[in-house]
């Protein structure tokens, strides 16, 4: 069986079972097939979104993030305020790690899968890779700034050529990117405590303009022109993504996502440390104010997200996976590459100024029309996906790429 595998759907195979579908080697020995895996992904790309539709919303969108536009506070002396803060600290960072995560179990069980059949590796994933980092390109150019499929793209195939190598080699290496990556987010909080951060001269009113204004076209080649500036979170913490991933390998390897006592017993101390730590360490972050953000986003997170898996296992052991909010999480799960595109795609539509723009008319009526937004989308994501899944064995993006690939 080939492991048609992608960015966000790397937990999953071309048929749709899931990399826990009846396979002993997935984490858990039973046969029983446990849909975590997919309903994580699920959570994960829905999840991304909690963060993302405030990019969309806010004064100057991809820009404006980078102007002081964008970032919450736990400090606003209103409910709305509160409830935004709230709502995009929760979200901040943690789902993408999830993500990242996840990828890294992908990895994990295309590597498996290449030693059973004999095949070289990273053999044919360096064309994955390359084709993931095309998608990620006209994802860029054309749709979101902030893609994650370039950086992804890039990382794996470091990642797939240490696989390759020894269990010591993939342990230096992800012990020495975390270091880093942990020694520059805390030399950047330093940078911004000690320096003016107090957003400057605010967004530009010719790139507020832009989004709320300009046309689809004009978009592209601001992008474009901007490029080094937009691709910045990829090269800046490029060492959290090598880390996230090999993390990813080394707990799918250690069964943490297994439908036995084991598996159950590592996602009860992911859920305890993750959420113990991390979600301490997030609130802190947010209330010592923006200066923080690195420490918040980029350290705090990743723990947070480790407590997301145990979380969420928890409660797929407890109730099961029969009700429609998870097969919901699940279709998403396994269309995640499509839903991934289409949420940032229908969001361009509805806030950028050539749309709907929603951004710019709704700018005064406060956080709550956006958080509806998000969980409009996020329903009818599901729905979509559950609708199409009764028919077809994949996501569309994912079948094009598959069908590209054998070729």
């Amino acid at each position: 069986m080939t492991e048609a595998e992608t960015a966000v759907t790397a937990a999953g195979d071309p048929r749709g079972t899931g990399a826990l579908g009846r396979r002993a080697d997935a984490g858990g020995g039973s046969g029983k097939r446990l849909p975590l895996l997919d309903v994580l992904r699920g959570a994960a790309i829905l999840g991304t979104l909690m963060t993302n539709v405030w990019i969309f919303a806010a004064a100057g969108s991809e820009v404006g993030i980078l102007q002081g536009g964008f970032r919450p506070t736990l400090t606003d002396g209103t409910v709305g305020g509160l409830a935004e803060g709230l709502f995009r600290l929760l979200a901040d960072g943690k789902f993408l790690s999830l993500l990242t995560i996840l990828f890294g179990v992908g990895l994990a069980i295309q590597f498996g899968s290449a030693e059973r059949r004999g095949t070289p590796w990273p053999g044919r994933y360096k064309w994955r890779a390359l084709f993931l980092f095309a998608e990620g390109t006209v994802h860029f150019v054309l749709v979101f700034a902030w893609d994650v499929l370039m950086g992804y793209a890039v990382t794996a195939l470091l990642v797939a050529w240490s696989l390759a190598r020894g269990e010591r080699f993939r342990g230096i290496l992800m012990w020495t990117a975390g270091s880093l990556h942990l020694v520059l987010m805390l030399l950047g909080s330093w940078a911004l405590a000690a320096g003016d951060n107090d957003g400057g001269k605010g967004v530009d009113p010719d790139v507020v303009a832009l989004y709320a204004d300009g046309s689809w076209g004009e978009q592209v080649l601001f992008r474009l022109q901007h490029a080094p500036l937009l691709r910045m979170e990829p090269l800046v913490t490029f060492g959290l993504l090598v880390f996230l991933f090999l993390l990813g390998v080394r707990l799918f390897r250690a069964g943490a996502f297994g439908d036995d006592d084991r598996g159950r017993a590592l996602r009860k101390r992911l859920l305890r440390w993750g959420l113990g730590l991390g979600l301490p360490l997030t609130l802190a972050a947010g209330l010592a104010g923006s200066s923080f953000f690195l420490i918040e986003r980029y350290v705090a997170a990743p723990v947070v997200a480790l407590g997301l898996i145990g979380l969420v296992g928890a409660l797929l052991d407890r109730f099961g996976g029969a009700s429609r909010t998870v097969a919901g999480l699940g279709a998403v799960g396994r269309c995640a590459l499509s839903c991934y595109v289409l949420q940032n795609v229908l969001c361009m539509f509805l806030f950028y100024g050539f749309g709907l723009g929603l951004a710019a008319r709704w700018a005064d009526q406060g956080p709550w029309w956006v958080m509806g937004v998000w969980a409009a989308v996020g329903a009818l994501l599901m729905a979509v996906s559950t609708l199409w899944l009764r028919r077809f064995a994949q996501g569309p993006l994912e079948s094009v790429q598959r069908r590209l690939l054998r070729r």
